[in-house]
């Protein structure tokens, strides 16, 4: 690191009110330790990939993401496959990345987990996806792609109720959502690593998760899944049981969960989905926590590579 750029959410997090004292002292851990340092304000959904990819133009050879995962993920959309490493700086609500990395939340032990991380190169999820205007599109991703019940509950979550309840909110939606919704189901087919039969499934939930530990309530959620290799790894809900998902769920908090064949684990090189024949609800899609769009929809690795600075004390 010897020049980075601060791309930073000032109304992120619970603690929106002192950030630009966290914010000054970020700047003055990297400025001690002899790095050029510059803060960017975001202003407005979106802006945060406008200034990430201003950054890379102006020369910065890292950018650090001030926020939670979706302004990792805003930013993450423009150094996939360039020089340019990604560092995170926790100061969202769930910070899931960040606690993969094994960062804590505390942002000023966060930049100093930054300055002794080494860059590594990996692996990023990619979705392709219809968004609300009817257009095709992608994006990329590190931490989760999910389609059904997880996408409804980001899609339910307002922003300034997220600052003032944290993850509570989280909670208090995710319980709704399982009294209220009726989980419809969509169909969907993966190319399963080693087998060249694609195989098809009707399921009311699917998420495809990159990340080791979410941190919170979920922890490891799909065992085995990491950063470091080249496939998903599918949690798959071929029930519409609301038994069923509080079972789950539960064991995943106590970290005691069990795959079945009514929610199986599934290692797979891509997956396509796509909304049943007849069904009248629009099934969301997300990334990253971001709601994107509705079905249809397919997610895979990328073959482009993101480098990303990963602390020593970062879990495997």
């Amino acid at each position: 690191m010897r020049r980075v750029a601060l791309i930073y959410n000032p109304a992120s997090g619970q603690y929106s009110a002192r950030r630009a004292e966290v914010v000054r002292k970020v700047l003055s851990e990297l400025r001690k330790a002899g790095i050029e340092a510059e803060a960017l304000e975001t202003n407005a959904p979106g802006s945060a990939r406008t200034l990430a990819a201003s950054a890379v133009r102006h020369g910065y050879d890292t950018i650090l993401a001030g926020g939670g995962d979706g302004t990792v993920h805003e930013i993450l959309q423009c150094l996939v496959d360039t020089p340019v490493a990604l560092g995170v700086i926790p100061l969202g609500t769930a910070n899931a990345l960040a606690q993969d990395l094994n960062l804590g939340r505390s942002p000023v032990k966060a930049v100093r987990a930054m300055l002794r991380a080494v860059p590594t190169q990996v692996h990023v999820g990619r979705i392709f996806y219809r968004d609300k205007s009817g257009a095709d599109c992608s994006r990329y991703f590190t931490v989760a792609a999910g389609v059904g019940a997880d996408a409804l509950l980001m899609s339910r979550l307002d922003a300034g109720l997220k600052r003032k309840f944290g993850y509570i909110l989280y909670l208090v939606e995710a319980f709704r959502i399982w009294a209220t919704n009726p989980f419809p189901l969509f169909e969907a087919t993966f190319q399963v690593n080693g087998n060249p039969v694609p195989r098809v499934e009707q399921m009311s939930q699917l998420l495809a998760v990159r990340v080791r530990s979410f941190g919170g309530v979920l922890r490891t959620l799909a065992p085995g899944a990491t950063l470091h290799n080249g496939w998903l790894h599918l949690v798959a809900f071929k029930t519409r049981s609301r038994l069923r998902y509080l079972r789950f769920l539960l064991a995943v908090i106590a970290g005691r969960q069990t795959f079945s064949s009514e929610v199986e684990l599934i290692e797979a090189v891509s997956v396509q989905c796509r909304a049943a024949n007849g069904s009248p609800a629009p099934v969301y899609v997300e990334a990253d926590g971001e709601v994107l769009g509705t079905l249809p929809a397919r997610i895979e690795v990328a073959s482009q590579m993101l480098t990303l600075l990963v602390p020593p004390n970062a879990r495997p």
